[in-house]
């Protein structure tokens, strides 16, 4: 075998380019394993995973090209094929060079444009979004790793001139019909959305697509903006959009965990913005009280119907657990058999599943958990029930997102099936715009492996269950993965809120009796 790993100093590429690339060096005869990606702490740790023996030193805005092959002709025909595939993502579709504007101004110049999407590395987005706001345009910030300093700065920024910074990291938003970054293909309607939560956002609109209605606005806001630093500014301007929007009729709020003051704020914003509303704030605990105004919803799921309802429309209910298929599954299991290991794509959907599990299980270790008990001293190591949201700022650095790049996810899932503990493997898969063209695709051959490889080998059953989030007009065609999924083992649920109790249900009835 022969191995080889390259640096390059301060040459960036963005995600997809990257995904796009090392999907189809992997793919190269003779190629054993390769990454290409930027040089973050996350990216060094997956070198040694994949066994490349070599130390580096690189930084975030390195790249590295680490290839393992057969011999010299397939590493080098792999690194020829690689730069030829990164000059053909800088082409047209008619397969001519594009000559891409270097700067914002350069930008304007060639195309006219109120607003402005920004994915540069953390260190850099905050000046581009500034230069942007300065130019009287509306902000999307898809970048992640931006100081807390600089997020308030840059949202008092947009304030005082009347401009939306939704972000930073924010992955969704519906404008005026257009779907931007990551967001599904949903009817248009007369619910708007203001959410703290890319995938929040997204399952509440397509589970209202879903029950026949549509969405007016989804406007994001970015995770932290319920923070107390922060004081919710952007929730809060979003709001009035949606009151002076009169396509919107409903208006609903979607939100991480939030500082109680902050999410006080925003529900008197609903109450008087004169529409119908409705407020869910994952892991509020009943801390948040409805009034005549404002609804308060427990869930993703009750958000999406109680709006339907508001709007006129018909709730589709939630489907209870059959209890008989969990003892089922419960009694496969191994005695040692008996945490959870979730492993999600969507920051909101894996708050949501532990809030969930730990009403039912206890504490959930994590790396953001909802409670400070379940820190995980060490991100790349489980611990008793864990679960993950591996678009994290921490999983990101200078890599894809999960939800373009399934790489670490694969990775962790052979790792977690393979700890004779685990009982269950929890996953969300994310479609629509931006996200990954076949993740169905992707996972199940290695679900088929970590199969085989549960349990430590030991003949154990690791029970795989999981939520699609979109909709039959997702470029990625909705059916055919649930049906892929499926056909491999994987018990799918039509929300995630079914998906994190059923989970908890197998693994109290293995706790209480389910293995007799």
């Amino acid at each position: 075998m022969k191995e080889k790993i390259i640096v390059q100093a301060n040459r960036y590429a963005d995600s997809v380019t990257l995904m796009l690339v090392s999907q189809r060096v992997q793919q190269l005869p003779g190629i054993e394993a390769a990454l290409v990606g930027m040089g973050s702490p996350l990216n060094l740790d997956v070198l040694q995973t994949l066994d490349f023996q070599e130390e580096i030193s690189a930084g975030a805005n390195d790249l590295i090209i680490a290839l393992r092959g057969r011999d010299d002709d397939a590493v080098q025909n792999a690194l020829d094929q690689m730069e030829a595939l990164m000059r053909v993502q800088g082409t047209s579709s008619s397969g001519q060079a594009e000559e891409r504007p270097k700067s914002l101004v350069q930008a304007l110049a060639k195309q006219k444009g109120n607003l402005a999407l920004i994915s540069v590395p953390g260190v850099y987005a905050p000046r581009e979004a500034r230069k942007a706001l300065e130019q009287n345009l509306h902000v999307m910030l898809f970048s992640d790793n931006v100081s807390l300093a600089d997020e308030v700065e840059l949202k008092k920024l947009a304030h005082s001139r009347e401009l939306l910074l939704m972000g930073p990291d924010c992955g969704t938003a519906i404008l005026n019909g257009v779907p931007l970054a990551f967001a599904n293909v949903v009817r248009r309607g007369v619910i708007g959305i203001v959410a703290a939560s890319g995938t929040g956002a997204q399952e509440v609109s397509v589970q209202i697509d879903r029950m026949g209605q549509g969405v007016s606005q989804a406007i994001g806001t970015g995770g932290r903006d319920l923070h107390e630093a922060v004081g919710g500014i952007m929730m809060l301007d979003g709001i009035e959009a949606l009151r002076q929007d009169p396509e919107t009729k409903v208006i609903v709020v979607v939100s991480k965990p939030a500082a109680p003051a902050v999410a006080a704020k925003v529900l008197r914003a609903l109450s008087e913005s004169g529409k119908p509303s409705v407020l869910c704030v994952i892991e509020s605990k009943g801390g948040i009280r409805g009034n005549a105004e404002v609804t308060v919803a427990r869930n993703l799921l009750e958000t999406a119907q109680k709006a339907v309802q508001l709007a006129g429309g018909a709730a589709i209910p939630q489907k209870s657990a059959d209890q008989a298929e969990i003892y089922g599954f419960a009694s496969a299991l191994r005695p040692e058999q008996k945490y959870v290991r979730g492993l999600f794509s969507g920051g909101t959907l894996c708050d949501e599943a532990m809030a969930i599990l730990s009403e039912k299980l206890g504490l959930i270790y994590s790396y953001g958990p909802l409670d400070p008990a379940g820190q995980l001293p060490d991100p790349n190591k489980s611990f008793q029930n864990t679960v993950l949201d591996l678009g994290d700022d921490f999983f990101t650095v200078g890599r894809p997102h999960p939800m373009i790049d399934l790489t670490l996810r694969k990775q962790r899932i052979i790792e977690e099936a393979k700890d004779p503990e685990v009982a269950v493997i929890l996953l969300d898969v994310v479609l629509g715009y931006g996200a990954h063209p076949d993740p169905a695709g992707e996972l199940v051959p290695v679900l088929v492996e970590a199969r085989g490889k549960a349990a430590g080998g030991s003949g154990g059953s690791v029970v795989f269950v999981a939520y699609v989030c979109g909709t039959a007009g997702d470029p990625q065609d909705y059916n055919k993965q649930v049906k892929a999924l499926q056909e491999a083992g994987v018990r799918v649920f039509a929300s995630n809120v079914e998906a994190a109790e059923f989970t908890a249900g197998i693994l109290e009835a293995a706790q209480g009796g389910g293995q007799r």
